[in-house]
C-alpha cells in the first residue's frame, strides 16, 4: 500500500509567492515572513560561507548529500529553501559538547552522531587514541584475532547476559545476522517488526517506501496491541520478533523527520511502566511459541543503562544487537545471544550451516577501540552519569517545556531519557522552519531537523541551560517572523486536506492548479 500511495504522489513545488502564503496568511503576515526569511538567509550566507561553499561543491558528487538536501523539508518548499538556506555538511573540530564548522562557528551538538556520541566526543577521541596504540603492532591483519577480543567478549557477555558474541561491520549487518540465525534455528520463514520501527536499510525490515522490492517474509504488526499477541500465538511461520526500544517514545509511528512535517500532528509520549509491561507480555508469548525475541539496541545500546534496554525495562531477550557507540568511535555491529540460537551449524547435520562472514569483522583497530569503550564503561566517573538519569533528563525537559508555555510558544519536547523529540501544539504548515532558527542560534541538528535531538550524557547543567536559552530564543524569533501565525479556523485535518487537493489538482490538470490557488 505504501508503495502504491508513494507512486501516486506528484511532484510540485511552490513559487515564491505561494511559499510564504501556503496557509492563506494575510498580507501583513506574509510581509513579516518575507522579512524574517531574508534576515535568516543573509545570516546563513555570511556566517556559514566557507562551510556552505564546500558543501555546494561536493553535493553533486555525493549521493547521500543529494538525498538529505532534497528531503530536509516537505518537498513543496524544498527547492526555494535549498536556494536560500543551504545547510553546511562539514564540521572541522569537536570538543566537549561542541562542534565547530569551517567558518569557526561553534555549535552545541544535539545530533549525538546518530547515537554514537553517548559520553562526549573527548571520550571517544581517547578511545581511538588508546585503541590505536594497542593495535599498532599488529596493524590491519585480518582473519586472525587481536588478543584484546578475548576481553571484549567476556565483557559483552556479562553486560548483555548472553552466552556468545559475533562481530559485524555495522548495525544493519548485525540485525541481518540475528534474523538469519533465528530462521536457521527455528526453521521458520517470517520475521515480525512493529509499525514505524527502524532496523537498518535492508529489505526484510523495510517493507514500505525506500525499498524497491516488496518484503514477502515480513509481518508488520501494531506495537502494544493484544491483537498482535494473538497473531504471534496463532501463526506457525514466525521465526523472530524485532523490538527497537526507541519506539517506546512514539509507538507505531515512523522515525520523525521535518521532511514530512506538513502540519502539527506529530506527537510523542513515553510511559516506562506501560512499555515495560508490553515487553513482558511479548516475552511471555515468544517463550510460549518458541519465537526468538531480538532487541535491536544498535541505536539505544548503553544509553538507557549500562545493561541496555534489557536492564532498563527488566526484560530479557534471546538476542541483542549493538552498534554505534560500542566501537569507541569506529564502525561496528555485534550480536549477543543465547548459545542455542547463536550456533552457525548443526552438530548432527554437518552440511546444514548458517554462513556469515565479513572481511572486516573483528578488525584489530575496531576491537581495540571497543575494548577502551568497554573498560571505561566500568569507571566510577562514567557510571556516575547513569545515576538518576531519567530524573535528570525528565527535569530538564520539563523545565524547558514550562519556559515555552510561559512564553506562549507553540512548541514542546518529549523525551526518552536523553533522546528528545520536538512537537508542536497549534496547527501550522511551517513548523519545519524551526530547524533553521535553531541552527542560527548555534544548535547543531542532524538532517532530520527537529525530529530527534540526542544529547550526550556529559552535558552539565550550565551547558544545558545555555542550550535551553538558545532554544527559547529560536522559538521567539520564529514566532516574531510570522511563521506561527494562527488561522482560527485551521486544524491539522484541514491542512492535510489542502495538501491532498493540491496533489489531486497536479495529477489532473494545470487548470485545476490555477483555480485552486486563485
Amino acid at each position: 500500500m505504501a508503495h502504491r500511495v508513494a507512486a501516486l504522489v506528484p511532484f510540485y513545488d511552490y513559487d515564491e509567492a505561494r511559499f510564504f502564503s501556503a496557509d492563506g496568511a494575510p498580507d501583513a503576515v506574509v510581509a513579516e515572513r518575507r522579512a524574517g526569511f531574508a534576515r535568516l538567509a543573509e545570516l546563513y550566507r555570511t556566517r556559514y560561507a566557507r562551510t556552505v561553499q564546500l558543501t555546494t561543491e561536493v553535493t553533486g558528487l555525493i549521493s547521500d548529500l543529494q538525498f538529505t538536501e532534497r528531503y530536509r523539508v516537505p518537498f513543496q518548499f524544498s527547492q526555494f529553501v535549498r536556494g536560500h538556506l543551504p545547510v553546511g555538511a562539514f564540521v572541522e573540530t569537536s570538543s566537549g559538547v561542541m562542534t565547530t564548522d569551517l567558518d569557526g562557528n561553534a555549535f552545541f551538538d544535539l545530533t549525538g552522531s546518530y547515537g554514537v556520541n553517548l559520553f562526549g566526543y573527548d571520550f571517544y577521541k581517547a578511545c581511538l587514541d588508546r585503541g590505536q596504540d594497542c593495535a599498532r603492532a599488529l596493524g590491519p591483519v585480518l582473519g586472525y584475532y587481536h588478543p584484546v577480543i578475548a576481553d571484549n567478549v567476556r565483557r559483552l557477555t556479562h553486560l548483555s547476559g548472553m552466552d556468545e558474541v559475533s562481530f559485524h561491520m555495522s548495525g544493519t549487518e548485525a540485525v541481518m545476522q540475528a534474523v538469519r540465525l533465528a530462521r536457521f534455528h527455528t526453521k521458520r520463514s517470517h520475521l515480525v517488526r512493529f509499525c514505524g520501527s527502524y532496523h537498518g536499510w535492508w529489505g526484510d525490515v523495510q517493507p514500505g517506501v525506500g525499498n524497491p522490492q516488496p518484503s514477502r517474509e515480513t509481518y508488520t504488526l501494531k506495537e502494544m496491541s493484544e491483537d498482535s499477541l494473538r497473531v504471534l500465538r496463532r501463526r506457525r511461520d514466525i521465526a523472530c520478533v524485532l523490538v527497537n526500544p526507541l519506539q517506546a517514545l512514539h509507538p507505531n509511528s515512523s522515525a520523525p523527520a521535518d521532511s514530512t512535517l506538513v502540519d502539527s500532528g506529530r506527537g510523542a509520549h513515553f510511559d516506562r511502566a506501560a512499555y515495560s509491561d508490553w515487553l513482558k507480555r511479548l516475552r511471555a508469548v515468544c517463550t510460549e511459541r518458541g519465537i526468538v525475541l531480538i532487541f535491536d539496541e544498535v541505536f539505544v545500546g548503553f544509553r538507557l543503562a549500562p545493561g541496555g534496554a534489557q536492564e532498563y525495562f527488566g526484560v530479557k531477550a534471546d538476542m541483542v544487537t549493538y552498534g554505534k557507540t560500542l566501537g569507541g568511535g569506529l564502525p561496528v555491529g555485534a550480536v549477543c545471544g543465547r548459545r542455542e540460537v547463536m550456533k552457525r551449524f548443526r552438530a548432527d547435520r554437518p552440511a546444514d550451516i548458517c554462513f556469515a562472514r565479513g572481511t572486516f569483522n573483528s578488525h584489530p583497530y575496531v576491537m581495540a577501540a571497543m575494548n577502551e569503550f568497554l573498560r571505561r564503561l566500568e569507571e566510577p566517573a562514567i557510571l556516575l552519569l547513569y545515576d538518576d538519569l531519567d530524573e535528570l533528563w525528565d527535569r530538564r525537559a520539563g523545565d524547558l517545556n514550562q519556559r515555552l508555555r510561559d512564553a506562549r510558544l507553540p512548541v514542546q519536547v518529549a523525551n526518552l531519557s536523553s533522546i528528545w523529540l520536538i512537537y508542536y501544539t497549534e496547527p501550522s504548515a511551517y513548523n519545519w522552519m524551526f530547524q533553521y532558527y535553531l541552527r542560527a542560534e548555534g544548535l547543531a541538528l542532524s538532517w532530520v531537523g527537529t525530529g530527534r535531538l540526542i544529547f550526550s550524557l556529559n552535558y552539565t547543567d550550565a551547558e544545558f541551560a545555555d542550550v535551553a536559552d538558545r532554544f527559547v530564543a529560536a522559538a521567539k524569533a520564529m514566532k516574531q517572523a510570522g511563521w506561527w501565525w494562527k488561522d482560527p479556523q485551521a486544524t491539522n485535518k484541514k491542512i492535510k486536506r489542502r495538501i491532498l487537493r493540491e496533489m489531486i489538482a497536479h495529477r489532473l490538470s494545470p487548470r485545476r492548479i490555477a483555480a485552486l490557488w486563485a
